[in-house]
């Protein structure tokens, strides 16, 4: 038993004072003679036995009185260890789109704000984070209308996230209780692991799962061109039943230009093939309808009028593999002698390509600097007897690179960087025995850049990356066969395409995205991206005749968004979320070491307010003083 005020018990030497006064009678005894005193002596014993019984009676009962008003004026109470200690709650919220499912007519993010506003008592103060907001220290009162607008997110924060979060709003200080509440419906991709090591952390989880068993999702999308014919786009859908026909549909903006249906096979995917007219701007959206969660039942997409990559090209030897490796539909090259060059031409152009030259002029190495620095890309290949002390003092620039003396030997190109940018997205599997292209003169040389392609023992064939590659031997057909290999065509135009990052037909939000936009901006002029009423201005960088764009914590939203520089729209980019959240498939939290399961919100708070319960003492204690008091009349008035 606990006392809330225990220095009051000091009031109990009270108990002294009627001690005293019954074992030391103050009063003083007058003298009577009697002329017979055989039989009074008796009535006397009697009567002084009857009244010691009296009196030690009024004694107990007393002293049980004053004891009993001074232990209820100290307030007795029995609590649990934790009950009297001083506790901070911070509750963790998912508002991840699978939270959209719902059940009785109400999401369960719905759901469970209404159980939070009517469990969480008025007075409580506690911190509330989601995916992306953070309450301090607050009533439910005051976020009772954020919580009843709480938007959906992509973003989804896994085990180590929220518990890293959790523990930058608890305070510091050691005497306090921690609890930390986990409110989701915990899907596999949360990841619980092995569960919540923080041991200074009481944790709760309280899983929420509606009866929705299945939900189908737009997964991805593709587009095949063709110059001529219609393209095609692939439309890929999950999450369907055997043979269950969905109706998709396809729109240009306003305007319905494709409708179909996709049938599911037995692993509940579909595959929908659409064709789009070419040399066409279309916003499209495709949409199914289905009864699932809803963020995933539209996709987004733009094809914007395709940019041609401009590629210059100085050349002293045979260039004509260049006009074959750079199309026309897609590139719009110029070739030109070094004695023809106007070094002015350089700062319009994407990519400049150095084809043997034997020497390089200082004029020229100051310029090629320039436009590597403002974004160019630049693409060297040696001459077999070049003249080394003009390629250095540029190679020097570049990954401290220098070419060291020639040897002539018979080498096979061998190795292929299939992680490099330039090769990532080339081969469906890593080729080892394919057919090895040679050449007969190469260049030694130290870099810190590195390789694409090695020859045998290693040594490097092609280098570079982040727009400077160069080759250490020459390509014309007297020194290799590189030109007739099948890599040789994803090798220059992957480094060629890479100088202009020109939009994707969509991309997924959360993911870093970079593009280019081709236009020139003055000093004051940025570039801002719009969406109806929603606006932003992403991280960009200016270049002679372009300017980049990265996108990574915005937009927020999905959909086609407008570039544009002042009023003017000068591109498009659409975003769609991620489709992780789509399959409906959930961790099993029942086990999970270190945290305790709750059924419901309302169960959670219920066992919360039960181990914070204190049982009081007081009134029973009154109850007992009054009874005393009474007892003590009844002993005066009836024991004679």
């Amino acid at each position: 038993m606990q006392f809330k005020h225990p220095e009051i018990l000091w009031a109990l030497l009270l108990l002294l004072i009627p001690i005293f006064i019954h074992l030391f009678q103050l009063r003083r005894f007058k003298r009577t003679p009697f002329t017979n005193v055989a039989m009074l002596q008796k009535v006397v014993s009697e009567s002084r036995k009857s009244n010691q019984l009296k009196k030690w009676l009024l004694l107990i009962a007393r002293l049980l009185l004053i004891a009993a008003l001074v232990i209820a004026f100290a307030q007795p109470f029995i609590a649990s260890q934790t009950a009297t200690k001083t506790k901070e709650t911070v509750i963790y919220l998912d508002n991840s789109f699978s939270m959209q499912a719902k059940d009785n007519g109400l999401s369960i993010l719905e759901q469970a704000v209404q159980d939070l506003i009517k469990n969480v008592g008025e007075d409580k103060v506690f911190t509330l984070f989601t995916n992306g907001n953070t309450f301090r220290k607050v009533t439910v009162n005051e976020i009772k209308n954020e919580l009843l607008s709480l938007p959906y997110t992509h973003k989804q924060l896994d085990v180590d996230a929220i518990s890293l979060r959790a523990n930058s709003l608890f305070s510091n200080s050691e005497d306090v209780i921690k609890q930390l509440v986990l409110i989701s419906d915990f899907q596999q991709s949360m990841d619980l692991g092995n569960g919540m090591q923080d041991g200074t952390l009481q944790t709760y989880l309280v899983p929420l799962r509606s009866s929705l068993n299945r939900n189908v999702s737009i997964d991805s999308i593709s587009l095949e061109e063709h110059p001529v014919d219609q393209s095609k786009l692939t439309v890929l859908l999950s999450g369907g039943i055997n043979e269950e026909s969905l109706p998709i549909s396809l729109h240009n903006g306003e305007q319905l230009i494709a409708k179909t249906s996709a049938n599911f096979s037995s692993n509940g995917n579909a595959k929908v093939e659409l064709s789009i007219p070419v040399d066409t701007e279309i916003l499209g959206t495709i949409s199914i309808q289905d009864n699932g969660l809803s963020f995933d039942n539209q996709f987004y997409f733009n094809i914007d009028e395709k940019e041609k990559i401009k590629v210059l090209a100085v050349s002293e030897s045979d260039n004509n593999y260049l006009q074959r490796l750079f199309p026309q539909e897609e590139f719009q090259l110029q070739l030109f002698g070094l004695n023809q060059l106007d070094y002015s031409a350089l700062g319009d152009q994407n990519v400049v390509v150095l084809n043997e030259l034997k020497t390089i002029p200082n004029g020229l190495q100051q310029v090629l600097r320039n436009f590597k620095e403002n974004g160019g890309t630049v693409i060297l290949v040696p001459s077999v007897d070049c003249d080394l002390s003009t390629y250095n003092p540029l190679f020097s620039n570049f990954f401290a690179t220098k070419f060291l003396e020639s040897q002539v030997l018979e080498k096979n190109i061998t190795g292929i960087s299939f992680d490099h940018p330039v090769y990532q997205n080339v081969f469906n599997k890593r080729v080892q025995n394919f057919q090895y292209p040679k050449v007969n003169q190469s260049y030694k040389l130290v870099t810190q850049a590195p390789s694409l392609l090695t020859f045998e023992g290693g040594e490097p064939f092609l280098c570079g990356i982040d727009g400077f590659y160069f080759f250490t031997a020459a390509l014309n057909l007297e020194n290799s066969n590189f030109k007739n290999s099948p890599l040789i065509v994803p090798t220059f135009y992957n480094m060629a395409a890479f100088s202009l990052q020109a939009p994707a037909i969509q991309h997924m939000l959360g993911q870093p995205t970079r593009i280019d936009i081709t236009t020139e901006l003055g000093n004051d002029n940025i570039l801002k991206v719009v969406k109806m009423d929603y606006e932003f201005i992403p991280r960009q960088q200016s270049f002679t005749n372009r300017v980049r764009l990265d996108f990574d914590e915005n937009p927020s939203e999905d959909g086609i968004y407008k570039i544009q520089k002042s009023e003017e729209i000068i591109n498009r980019i659409s975003f769609n979320y991620p489709r992780t959240e789509s399959l409906l498939r959930f961790t099993e939290v029942e086990g999970t070491e270190h945290v305790s399961v709750q059924d419901s919100v309302a169960g959670l708070f219920e066992h919360l307010k039960a181990s914070n319960t204190i049982t009081a003492y007081w009134k029973w204690f009154v109850i007992l003083a009054l009874f005393l008091a009474l007892l003590e009349v009844l002993i005066q008035k009836f024991i004679r």
